[in-house]
């Protein structure tokens, strides 16, 4: 069956609770009363479950993380001064991504009924093709900001004294501490710049995959980082660390001076930093996510990247914002992100029955 346009739709919806023929007349009149609490529940209930069947794998992980962190604010309500201004906001941003997938789905004609005139994109399909595409880089911002608000859900005490004994059994020092002999403003420099690269790493992988139309390509890494992200938000709301930033800033000697990637970073964590969500390193699980990403995506990007990952890990301790711990938890969570995410994808093609084509305008084709 052809799918009709969203005002196609609402217009038959609305003549056809208008019919007297159709149905009893008890019936009718609970149709026919244009403002009344069941007809608007239904209509919801229609608008989210015609959203639902848009989802791909990575709302399905981006609501389950949002109906997760709910009930958990729920639960420990009491340890919250707002927990109904964060339980609105979860509910607006799960609704935000409802109506985003379903505006997507509409602006797009069917295969079936494309003619001459309409196989190029118009400006209002791809400004939601755009959009539905890129909105999981600013959701996987709005919960790593919404932690600042959960860090002390479950617990009300920081736990960074087990890292810190864990990071000394481990390598006999305090890494953070000890680093600071090697210290030099060129040293500095570069560390800023390698912890930086943490920003470019799903941006750039992202973005070839979606000039590429590797639409498959794309969204298994956007759900690879979903999970790896999901996993860590959750540790960090049970096990709350401070980070060395905070909890060790009377052990070393002076600040960490620099150029310009220094200066960047410090106006960052000025203006920027969460208190907490320390482990696992979200820098970590998220930059290992997409380097597991590109070595199935675009396996000569897995190369390029390597070498980055590697020293923006050691750049999150040199620049005391994290345990070696913590970058041991964000290596698990970022591996674990891509194998769960993968099979996410998988199932969710059993699942639809679907084939991904990366020369059609829709991203999804149903067979």
């Amino acid at each position: 069956m052809n799918r009709m346009s969203a005002s196609e739709y609402r217009g038959n919806e609305f003549a056809t609770a208008w019919q007297p023929d159709i149905g009893s007349q008890s019936d009718g009149a609970c149709l026919t009363v244009p403002g009344s609490p069941r007809r608007v529940a239904n209509g919801l209930g229609e608008e989210l479950a015609s959203a639902a069947a848009t989802y791909g794998a990575f709302e399905w992980v981006a609501l389950g993380y949002l109906a997760i962190s709910s009930a958990l604010i729920v639960i420990f309500a009491a340890n919250l001064a707002h927990p109904l201004r964060l339980l609105s906001v979860q509910m607006l941003v799960a609704l935000l991504i409802a109506a985003l997938c379903r505006a997507e789905a509409n602006a797009w004609t069917p295969p079936t009924e494309r003619t001459a005139r309409n196989d190029c994109p118009t400006v209002t399909q791809r400004f939601w093709h755009f959009w539905r595409h890129w909105y999981p880089h600013l959701f996987f911002l709005f919960c790593f900001e919404e932690l600042g608000a959960l860090v002390h859900l479950v617990s009300p005490r920081w736990q960074d004294a087990k890292l810190i004994a864990f990071d000394h059994w481990l390598t006999g020092v305090h890494p953070v501490i000890w680093l600071e002999q090697f210290a030099t403003p060129a040293r500095n420099e570069f560390m800023q710049f390698a912890y930086l690269t943490y920003f470019v790493y799903l941006l750039a992988l992202g973005g070839i995959l979606y000039y590429r139309e590797d639409w498959r390509g794309y969204w298994s890494v956007m759900t690879y980082s979903a999970v790896a992200y999901a996993i860590g938000y959750v540790i960090a709301v049970f096990l709350p660390i401070e980070s060395p930033w905070f909890a060790m800033a009377r052990s070393w000697h002076g600040e960490l001076h620099g150029g310009p990637f220094t200066a960047v970073i410090n106006f960052i964590e000025h203006y920027g930093r969460v208190r907490g969500a320390a482990f696992p390193s979200e820098h970590v699980a998220g930059s290992v996510a997409a380097l597991w990403g590109a070595w199935r995506h675009r396996r000569w990007l897995f190369w390029v990247m390597l070498p980055l990952v590697l020293c923006m890990c050691v750049s999150t301790v040199w620049g005391r914002y994290h345990y070696v711990a913590d970058i041991f938890g964000g290596m698990v969570t970022g591996t674990l992100g891509y194998v769960i995410g993968a099979w996410l994808m998988r199932k969710r093609e059993e699942i639809c029955g679907c084939e991904w084509k990366a020369d059609s305008t829709e991203s999804l084709v149903r067979q």
